[in-house]
């Protein structure tokens, strides 16, 4: 039986501002990356949102960011590295606190936003940001696009990768997510995102913006826990992945 993990983004609440649906969505899923107060959260809100997941049984992931609150991480800044180490180490540790504090541990690391897309292509942000989550802790599973730099320098320090299918993007030809600066970058469709992920984990193949398909092989589904429809899509993703004959649990359960 094909099993595979459902992720989401969440902990992105600030303040007094409400954002999405964690405590709904966390019914769905079996993976969470939480914020981790650079690109969205706060300490209130981090320690909310790990406590909820931990006592709804989800894998508690640290999602990092570029430092940019008022672009919610989705533009692209250049850090030299010392500097990227130094936000990474911050951020991680951060998540890491809050789940021990919790009673229970850290599992896995996404990164966010623009800080994601730049080191799938960049050999040496990936690299950074392999080093710093292997020297935090060799056991943490990093979550990767396949086929990417991030995966090729996760595998090279040693670290598990859980390779990383989004719901409810398009793909470029060479298997790179389009950008969100483009109208045709998000899937709006419910059972249009389900058809592909379930042809995503069963045939390992999607197809992409110019008409070509793509072969990639996945491990985990990424839901955007910030998107209006977020609920609805992960309640219709865990049901019809199931209903597929796909078993879905946490990702650190099977890799």
């Amino acid at each position: 039986m094909p099993v595979v993990d459902i992720n989401c983004d969440m902990g992105e609440s600030f303040g007094c501002y409400n954002l999405g649906y964690d405590r709904e969505i966390l019914d769905f899923i079996t993976s969470a990356n939480i914020a981790c107060g650079f690109h969205a959260g706060d300490p209130v809100v981090i320690d909310r949102t790990v406590a909820l997941a931990a006592e709804k049984g989800a894998g508690l992931g640290a999602h990092p960011s570029f430092p940019d609150l008022q672009g919610f991480g989705r533009r692209n800044m250049f850090l030299s590295k010392v500097e990227l180490k130094a936000f990474l180490l911050y951020q991680i540790g951060c998540l890491k606190a809050f789940a021990e504090y919790h009673g229970s541990k850290l599992k896995h690391v996404k990164l966010h936003g623009a800080l994601y897309n730049m080191a799938a292509v960049d050999s040496k942000l990936a690299q950074t940001a392999a080093e710093c989550v292997a020297g935090i802790d060799a056991g943490l599973i990093l979550v990767v696009l396949p086929g990417s730099e991030m995966e090729h320098a996760g595998n090279g320090k040693g670290l598990r990768t859980a390779r990383e299918f989004f719901a409810d993007r398009n793909y470029n030809g060479d298997g790179t997510l389009v950008s969100r600066l483009q109208p045709e970058a998000l899937i709006a469709d419910g059972q249009s995102a389900l058809r592909r992920c379930i042809r995503a984990v069963k045939e390992g193949k999607v197809d992409t913006i110019n008409g070509s398909v793509i072969n990639l092989k996945i491990d985990t589904i990424c839901l955007h826990g910030d998107s209006p429809s977020a609920l609805q899509l992960a309640r219709l993703l865990r049901n019809g992945l199931t209903e597929q004959g796909i078993a879905v649990a946490p990702m650190s359960s099977f890799l």
